[in-house]
């Protein structure tokens, strides 16, 4: 805000020193009017023209009609007495305004004092200033609804490395061909439309204001905020462009661009715009796209060059620049590899996405140890956002509001990052949890199986009722013999379970016989059957008992080989079994050992013994697996099992050992069954534990993934939020210009902030009546915008003529010193917040020689398409003077290829290696020759409308 406030004062300044000057020259002119108008006669007297000689005499020419040809046709002036011009008095009025398209002049326009013609100089300064505001504001608008358009994707299903599908989101705009069109169009559209609007309002006719504002926002973009950008560049950095074949691209249109113009006004046919000639510059505008197009994509010749694939951070696959990789491997960032095809460069490109949030995340949980995964997860996604390359119309809106007292949008991104995890979790949790009363009433045991001591008298048996619930139903059930027969080892049962409405379990008792018997283990079923109408039965409908004798210590093992675990499991629970036997108290040991997963990294490493008391039939051994938040993870260890042995304390130890102390001839029966009831290890004494990712984490990493890009941050969503945004005081972070830092305290909203605010109130709560972004994709947004830039181009036109005509100063002049200048001020600042937060110079030096040629062949070209039709089709033809248009392009050609000469030439010492920052001294001197030719083009342009210098 300070910096805006600055600019309007320095543009106040500005002003004042022109108006003095343009008197002065005014005054220089009335006393050589003599002589030029003696030499206007001359010409005008001659009879024999040739046809060899310029067509155009003055910068007063007027329409001719089109009759095969100049020669013999009478030239006309304006209605003007030449010789009452010649003996001018300076008290005497030096211009008349004419009427404009929309705002009506400030009457009266005869005797007006010079103090009078200040005061209303003044004003009409001050309202200039206030439009540019406004149009900034809607253009913000704009270009939310261009980035809404843009940002449109495609779900494409893709096979990765092990042939795997992978589902990934693809951007349906390419990104050259956004930046050329649609973001070309947002950040120019004041400039292109007041060309437009300017043939309109002269009846189709040329005019200096649109012609000049475009090419004096050429230079001032090309010089001016290229040498901000470059000396804005914090010490030590630099900044390269990454799309290097792009910026020759557009690099060549743009100076081309101006050269077509200088050749269509002074050489082809001078003073003519012929048909041709301007339906040609306006189809330059999509040549320039496609072959942007084919440069980024390497087709044609291209194809035959290095080709490497790169990934913007918002998923985006997109031909990486052999520059890129530079880049990358100095920031040690995995190298990029060839592809053969295009499904393995966007199966790449989405994970080198992923592995950017992985990253972030696994920073962050170093930096916070103490935030659980929420945080961390809704912090990763907004640094993810926030890191990211962002567009040029997030870096013109961050400008624009920073400006105008609505805040910050980094601030935005954080309540982003929040509500995309939010949604994402409610997502993952409705998607595990349908809604029961729309499945099908389902009936299973839960448990499946039981297990239960010989001694335990009577076990409870659970049948569950799940789905739609609200009706009776029933089941029947009965038991089958296994190894365990009813009668001998369990009593048999059979019967009918009834579930009343609004009831979803039922339970029954079945009894075990207890022996004195040494059994192995035995099992018997039980089976559910014949439920009533409109029920099903699910697995489990037969349940497994198994029967433990309770005469023998037990046989020891896991009851898996492997166990498939999350990372996310936290504490896990690997069980030991003992069966056959749940006599006495058994103690156990066990280790863990590493393989691929490493003990203090992926887990704890354990080491101690279990404790089985009499009749505990599980135990569990307990390792803490240690959460790394990996997106793909498959490591695996051990788990051992020692020797079981019995509690010294145990009786049942005490008989065995008495046992062992007798002879072997002397044991009876009774002995050698004591013998074999020791505890042992069974088969299982090693299990495999597998750790793999989380798959919540999975899909809530590629779900913020897919979500990470900037659209809905400048995007709408609701005229509620809207006018909430519009009518809210945000305090704009400063620290954005100032040390980009991450951890920046919450701010209460400063005076200036107060005030801006306040100034732009009008202007806020008026465009927030346009239509959100995110009605039909942002399409109506963008209509909506545009004619509403239109209208305030109108306006902006008719004060700049009027504030020129106060002062004196002509339209060429205002145009190229003062519309260009307020159309830009916003471009300025966004240039210098991508140049601070973005990793190359393509926001800052490739979109400012992309949007110039554009601006060329779409505002120029198409403005005076629709001129010299309307003329062709009137039988006349369009005329336009070369004049202070022709002498600047001219200039700015040459200026031009100094420009890129001098950007090429950081980009290619040894000691600057970029086009932006390096050494204190080497970026302070090539600043100021851009600067400098800047300055060099606004004087010399201004001499030549004046006919100080004279071409």
């Amino acid at each position: 805000m300070q910096l805006f406030l600055k600019s309007i004062a320095t543009c106040a300044l500005f002003v004042f020193f022109i108006y003095s000057t343009a008197q002065s020259l005014a005054k220089v002119q009335y006393v050589d009017d003599g002589t030029r108008v003696s030499y206007r006669s001359s010409l005008l007297n001659r009879t024999d023209i040739s046809q060899n000689q310029s067509p155009f005499h003055s910068r007063r020419l007027r329409q001719a009609p089109d009759d095969g040809g100049l020669e013999g046709t009478e030239i006309s002036f304006k209605e003007e007495n030449v010789q009452d011009l010649a003996t001018k008095t300076d008290s005497e009025e030096i211009r008349v305004c004419g009427e404009g398209l929309v705002l009506p002049l400030w009457m009266p326009q005869k005797n007006i004092s010079m103090g009078d013609r200040l005061i209303r100089g003044f004003v009409y300064f001050l309202l200039l200033i206030y439009l540019f505001v406004g149009v900034s504001i809607i253009a913000d608008r704009f270009m939310a609804s261009i980035e809404a358009i843009t940002s449109i994707e495609r779900t494409v299903v893709v096979r990765g490395p092990n042939n795997e599908k992978q589902t990934m989101h693809v951007r349906i705009w390419n990104e050259t061909v956004a930046n050329l069109t649609l973001m070309a169009l947002g950040s120019s559209a004041p400039e292109i439309l007041l060309s437009v609007i300017e043939i309109y309002a002269k009846d189709f006719e040329s005019g200096d204001l649109g012609p000049g504002t475009i090419v004096g926002s050429a230079a001032y973009n090309l010089f001016m905020i290229i040498a901000v950008c470059m000396v804005w560049i914090p010490a030590g950095e630099v900044r390269r462009i990454r799309h290097l074949r792009v910026f020759f691209v557009t690099a060549l249109f743009s100076i081309f661009a101006y050269v077509w113009l200088w050749m269509i006004l002074s050489v082809i046919s001078p003073g003519i715009i012929e048909v041709w000639e301007a339906i040609v510059t306006l189809l330059f505008f999509p040549i320039t796209v496609i072959w942007a197009y084919i440069a980024e994509r390497r087709m044609l010749v291209y194809k035959y060059m290095d080709k490497n694939f790169r990934v913007n951070k918002r998923g985006t696959v997109v031909a990486g620049e052999h520059d890129q990789v530079e880049m990358d491997a100095e920031k040690g960032h995995h190298p990029m590899v060839g592809f053969q095809s295009h499904r393995n460069s966007d199966a790449e490109a989405f994970d080198e996405a992923r592995r950017e949030y992985i990253n972030v995340l696994s920073e962050l949980r170093q930096k916070y140890p103490e935030a659980d995964l929420d945080q961390l997860e809704m912090m990763a996604q907004e640094q993810v956002i926030s890191r990211g390359n962002k567009s040029r119309a997030f870096y013109r809106v961050q400008a624009t509001r920073k400006m105008v007292g609505s805040g910050n949008l980094m601030r935005k991104i954080q309540e982003r990052a929040h509500s995309d995890l939010t949604e994402v979790k409610a997502q993952l949790q409705q998607s595990d949890e349908d809604d029961p009363d729309e499945q099908p009433t389902r009936v299973y045991f839960e448990p499946g199986h039981y297990t239960v001591m010989e001694n335990c008298g009577e076990f409870e048996v659970r049948i569950v009722r799940r789905g739609d619930i609200h009706n009776y139903s029933t089941v029947e059930y009965e038991t089958q013999d296994g190894t365990a027969v009813a009668g001998t080892d369990f009593i048999g049962k059979k019967g009918v379970l009834s579930f009343p409405p609004g009831v979803d379990e039922q339970r029954f008792k079945i009894e075990v016989i207890d022996d004195d018997i040494f059994e192995e283990d035995e099992c018997f079923y039980i089976r559910l059957f014949n439920p009533s109408e409109n029920v099903l039965l699910s697995v489990p409908q037969i349940a497994t008992v198994m029967i433990l004798d309770d005469d023998h210590a037990g046989i020891f093992a896991f009851s898996d080989s492997s166990f498939e675990i999350s990372e996310s499991v936290g504490l896990y629970e690997i069980p030991v079994m003992r069966y056959s036997g749940a006599r006495g108290t058994v103690i156990v040991p066990y280790w863990t050992e590493d393989e691929t997963a490493v003990g203090g990294k992926d887990f704890e490493a354990v080491r101690g013994e279990l404790i089985f008391e009499n009749n505990e039939t599980e135990q569990k051994i307990q390792v803490l697996i240690l959460e790394e938040s990996s997106y793909e993870k498959d490591v695996s260890f051990k788990v051992h099992i020692g020797v079981p042995r019995l509690a010294p304390d145990d009786e049942l130890q005490a008989k065995i050992q008495e046992v062992e102390n007798k002879d072997t001839k002397d044991l009876t029966e009774l002995d050698r069954i004591l013998l074999l009831s020791k505890p042992r290890n069974g088969e299982l004494t090693t299990s495999h534990v597998r750790i793999r990712e989380s798959k919540e984490f999975k899909a809530t990493v590629d779900k913020l993934v897919a979500k990470a890009n900037t659209s809905a941050v400048l995007g709408t969503s609701s005229w509620k939020e809207q006018f909430k945004d519009a009518l809210t005081v945000i305090p704009a972070d400063e620290s954005e210009f100032d040390d980009g830092d991450d951890d920046v305290e919450e701010v209460v909203p400063s005076c200036l902030s107060y005030i801006s605010h306040f100034v732009c109130l009008f202007w806020k709560v008026l465009f927030a009546f346009v239509p959100p972004t995110n009605i039909c994709g942002g399409y109506v947004t963008f209509v909506v915008s545009i004619c509403v830039i239109g209208i305030i181009t109108a306006v902006i036109g008719d004060a700049a003529s009027y504030f020129g005509c106060a002062l004196n100063i002509k339209d060429s002049v205002t145009a190229i010193l003062f519309v260009a200048l307020g159309t830009s001020i916003p471009d300025t600042f966004a240039s210098m917040i991508a140049a601070k937060h973005d990793e190359g110079a393509d926001n800052c030096i490739g979109n400012v020689t992309g949007s110039n040629a554009v601006n060329v062949f779409l505002g120029i070209g198409l403005a005076w398409s629709i001129a010299s039709i309307y003329h062709m089709s009137h039988g006349m033809t369009f005329n336009v003077e070369p004049g202070t248009i022709g002498f600047a392009v001219g200039l700015f050609v040459a200026e031009a290829l100094v420009a890129v000469a001098v950007i090429m030439f950081r980009r290619w010492n040894k000691n600057i290696g970029a086009e932006l920052g390096g050494p204190k001294n080497s970026k302070y001197i090539s600043a100021s020759i851009l600067v400098f030719l800047w300055l060099f083009y606004v004087v010399i342009c201004t001499l030549e409308a004046y006919d100080i210098i004279r071409i």
